[in-house]
């Protein structure tokens, strides 16, 4: 995946790039070995899913400081800052004894991870000169960290729940020496923002879309994330081969697919595709007439979410105004914010039914389908596409990133 442009500052951005990969391990290392987390400190299971919920609401909250620091502090600061909040919160996830005192670390991780968040994607679109390419290799660490966190996890959590999370403390600490060592803030130094800036985006009738078809999806992704591994019942190693599996999925569906389609029908038109697929899969797990029909069926689920990621933070950029660090934290709050009570109504449906948790989920996400299809027209003007059913639309050519590359 070779830039088509020189890269002055290609080390930096591999190095962003690299730590991107090794906090997204670190989300999804926790799949496979809640079970046993839950079995060994007597959870419930709304309990355990408070491990992703606390994770994403303060990620979430801590969106917005994040950015507002970088004006004063700069880019790397924050980036390194974060980078060692999750280095210590999960080396003493792996000392802790009680559910309470984990969901508590989690929270300080996804503070942690907030601070990087806010920071990677606007270091590197500033960095690169082949805004595509960086975002696409973006794109990838997440793809890739969704898939090796699991195996990860699975490998590691059959000695010891522990051990997992430290070995991310460990992965922590190698981004943070990469981290200090590679990056570099932008020649031009980040301007100050205030709070108010933050919520710029929200003017754009456009964005507002976004966010509402963003806030459904990502609610589903962390039901299909986080409640997954309690449905379907698995062993620490079984659970991290089907979750790397799914995480392969994602991956195809981020490298293989997403951009493809959306060069041949538009950005926006490809997320109503990948949503609506999304649909499909869960329908089918809730359905789902065993344990292997159901993996499949969560594989499928993974490209359908690879392809919408693929292309959910090219239209926030081009959708969201010139200052990508509001962009980015309005985008995020939104995205993480909807998500966080998804894993603990999921473990709270379970006594009810063990695939109440998708019917759930599957209503969401008409929600969601039926806003896209009311006002997706409104997104596709916003990039310069067109959807079908939209006459209105401007029939122009193009994908966000290209939307973006001309801004």
């Amino acid at each position: 995946m070779p830039s088509r442009h020189h890269e002055p500052h290609r080390t930096a951005i591999y190095a962003t790039a690299l730590t991107a990969f090794f906090a997204i391990a670190g989300i999804a290392v926790v799949d496979p070995i809640l079970p046993v987390i839950g079995a060994e400190i007597g959870a419930s299971t709304w309990q355990i899913e408070l491990l992703f919920t606390a994770y994403l609401l303060v990620m979430a909250v801590g969106m917005i400081p994040a950015v507002i620091a970088t004006g004063r502090f700069g880019y790397r600061a924050v980036l390194a800052a974060g980078v060692s909040t999750v280095a210590v919160a999960a080396g003493l996830a792996a000392l802790s004894g009680t559910i309470g005192q984990l969901a508590v670390l989690r929270g300080l991780w996804g503070l942690g991870n907030a601070m990087f968040f806010a920071t990677a994607m606007v270091l590197l679109v500033a960095l690169a000169a082949d805004r595509e390419w960086v975002v696409e290799l973006f794109e990838t660490c997440v793809g890739l960290g969704f898939a090796v966190g699991p195996l990860l996890g699975g490998l590691l959590g059959q000695i010891s729940w522990r051990v997992p999370f430290a070995a991310c403390g460990g992965l922590m600490l190698i981004a943070l020496a990469v981290s200090v060592t590679r990056l570099r803030d932008p020649q031009e130094p980040p301007t100050a923002l205030t709070l108010r800036d933050v919520w710029q985006p929200f003017r754009r009738p456009a964005f507002r879309v976004l966010c509402v078809v963003t806030a459904a999806y990502n609610f589903v992704f962390f039901v299909v994330l986080g409640y997954t591994p309690v449905f379907l019942g698995l062993g620490v190693i079984p659970l991290g081969l089907v979750f790397t599996a799914w995480g392969i999925g994602l991956a195809v569906g981020i490298l293989v697919v997403g951009h493809r389609l959306a060069h041949r029908i538009g950005a926006v038109a490809t997320v109503g595709v990948a949503v609506a697929g999304l649909l499909v899969t869960l329908v089918l797990l809730a359905t789902s007439a065993g344990t292997a029909e159901s993996v499949v069926v969560l594989v499928l689920a993974g490209v359908c979410m690879g392809i919408a990621n693929a292309n959910l933070t090219d239209l926030a950029l081009g959708l969201g105004g010139a200052e990508r660090r509001t962009t980015t934290a309005a985008f995020n709050l939104v995205r993480w914010g909807c998500a966080a009570p998804a894993p603990v109504i999921a473990g709270l449906l379970h006594p009810v039914s063990a695939t109440a948790p998708y019917w759930v989920a599957a209503g969401v996400l008409v929600l969601g389908l039926a806003v896209f299809a009311w006002r997706g027209h409104t997104m596709a003007t916003g990039v310069g596409e067109r959807l079908a059913w939209n006459r209105a639309a401007r029939a122009a050519e193009g994908t966000p990133e290209e939307a973006l590359g001309e801004a």
